[in-house]
């Protein structure tokens, strides 16, 4: 590197940590400000009642809208039941909240917002690119970036399930597969984030780290079923059913764009999701996680701006490679694409994932580097001959 672009390389990185830190102090101080103006207005509000719930009236009844209000009520919070307005995550993440429902409620939410950060943290350490302070940059993104600031603001359990991922990606990587697949747990608190992951260790051939997830998953789910109860299921599945009519759930979701027509599309998406992570299995087990994250953003059914947070971390796990300059451009025109999906709205944002995912096809779709021969003769001939 020349004494010039040496000067225009630091020149860019001082201004992208100005700008990452400017971002998130203004994110930061736009949370408190929200918080201190209305404290209910979050999704924690409503895993601390079902917790409630779950403890004064079983938690078959977490999913019973009138109990939901009557905890509202109780809690002073003013909020009314309503399309958007009520508890239908599945019940681990009301378990997770259970702890928190013990203490007064704004302690609660700092409490589980700390766990929160703690989280982004430790995801940050476990799989952010870059080395030595060059690394914060990317943390102080992540905090000023509009999908983890909304997701932290509402207290959503996402950054649990994105440790989870980054966790279960260093485990595999160190060669302990089952813990890997164990920590894909996570998912049971909100599983459209990732759901693909699984599937794709199993297209990989990683089978004993899809047998982790398969024990995680398959735990947590028949612990559901039991605590439910017949009628606890049925009102869960009720609430299902309603969520995916709403149209906010679905804005940023390919049915914006195609309507009912979007379900074979997705499961088509999914299918070949599955197909290029095994094309990608020698590739790196970066690729492998990013292109599930991908691939599952555009499959589910079911999206909020909070859950492209996503999408950020199988960013972190792709410029862990060696990608061209042209493909870091791309992920930041995709991260300035849904940092304004507020003023521009959803299309740039399903373009920008289509986008993605016909990119990471086409590295699936190279041909594959040649691995070096071992040199056999020279290894044989520096062999001691014995007798046997």
């Amino acid at each position: 590197m020349t004494e010039t672009s040496a000067r225009w390389h630091n020149l860019g990185i001082a201004a992208g940590a100005s700008a990452a830190v400017l971002f998130a102090a203004f994110d930061l101080y736009q949370w408190a400000v929200a918080f201190a103006s209305d404290r209910f207005h979050n999704d924690f509000t409503f895993y601390f009642a079902a917790a409630r719930i779950g403890v004064d009236h079983g938690w078959g009844s977490i999913y019973n809208l009138g109990l939901q209000q009557a905890q509202l009520d109780a809690m002073g919070s003013g909020i009314t039941i309503a399309e958007l307005a009520r508890f239908i995550s599945p019940p681990p993440v009301a378990w997770l909240a259970l702890p928190f429902a013990l203490l007064p409620y704004e302690v609660a939410y700092l409490a589980w917002s700390a766990l929160l950060l703690i989280a982004l943290g430790l995801t940050w350490h476990l799989v952010a690119p870059g080395e030595g302070r060059a690394r914060v940059i990317f943390l102080a993104a992540a905090v000023g970036w509009l999908p983890v600031i909304y997701g932290l603001q509402l207290g959503q359990p996402g950054l649990f399930v994105a440790l989870g991922v980054a966790a279960s990606f260093t485990l595999v990587k160190a060669d302990r597969p089952f813990l890997g697949g164990l920590a894909l747990g996570a998912l049971a608190l909100k599983p459209q984030l990732a759901f693909l992951v699984p599937l794709a260790l199993l297209a990989t051939k990683r089978y004993r780290a899809f047998a982790g997830s398969a024990v995680a998953l398959g735990v947590l789910a028949g612990a559901s079923l039991v605590a439910l109860g017949p009628d606890g299921i049925r009102a869960y599945l009720d609430r299902l059913s309603f969520a995916s009519t709403v149209p906010v759930n679905r804005e940023l979701t390919l049915a914006f764009v195609l309507g009912d027509a979007a379900r074979p599309v997705q499961v088509f998406l999914a299918a070949w999701t599955m197909l290029m992570a095994n094309r990608l299995r020698d590739r790196g087990l970066e690729w492998v996680y990013a292109c599930a994250l991908v691939g599952g953003v555009l499959a589910t059914p079911y999206a909020h701006l909070d859950d492209l947070a996503m999408l950020g971390l199988a960013a972190w796990l792709v410029l862990r490679t060696s990608i061209p300059v042209w493909g870091a451009a791309y992920i930041l025109a995709g991260v300035i694409a849904i940092e304004g999906e507020p003023v521009w709205g959803p299309y740039p944002v399903i373009a920008a994932q289509l986008g993605a995912l016909a990119l990471v096809s086409a590295a699936a779709l190279r041909p594959a580097p040649a691995r070096p021969e071992p040199a056999l003769a020279a290894t044989r001939s520096t062999q001691p001959t014995t007798l046997r």
